[in-house]
Order: C-alpha cells, then sequence, then structure tokens
C-alpha cells in the first residue's frame, strides 16, 4: 500500500472514529479518566489529562454528524475504486 494523501486522510478518519467511541463509565473510568476524576481548583491551570478529556467529550460532541458522513463517503469510495 502506497503512502497516499488518501491513506492519510483515511487513517486519520480513524483516529477520530476511535475516539468519537470511547465510552466514559465503560473504559475510561477503569482507566482513572473519568469525570470526577479531572477536577482542579479555581484558577488553576489544567493538566494534560483535563484537556485530553475535554478534547475526547468535545469530539464527542461536535464529530457526531460529519463522522456519519464522512464514513459513508469512504465506505461509497472504498465500494467504487476498491
Amino acid at each position: 500500500m502506497a503512502f497516499t494523501l488518501y491513506s492519510l486522510l483515511q487513517a486519520s478518519l480513524l483516529i477520530v472514529n476511535a475516539v468519537a467511541v470511547l465510552h466514559e463509565e465503560r473504559f475510561l473510568r477503569h482507566v482513572g479518566w473519568g469525570t470526577d476524576q479531572g477536577i482542579g481548583g479555581f484558577g488553576e491551570e489544567p493538566g494534560i489529562k483535563a484537556q485530553l478529556m475535554n478534547l475526547i467529550r468535545s469530539v464527542r460532541t461536535v464529530m457526531r454528524v460529519p463522522l456519519i458522513a464522512l464514513n459513508s463517503i469512504t465506505i461509497v469510495l472504498l465500494l467504487l475504486f476498491g
């Protein structure tokens, strides 16, 4: 498989899909990344862990509908062009 722009886009789509399906209660809480574990004090800078949890929540919220469209387009392109 050659390294092309399409394969790079497809790999990034797979990574965003993986982030979108992470479930807080089933998986992230067991790893120590639950919602109740990243609470900091007022005025403190959020740590890396809190920023990553915020990114995961944002991806799940914002990218739900666009991911359905992008996955559908990718499937159709794979069916048409192999």
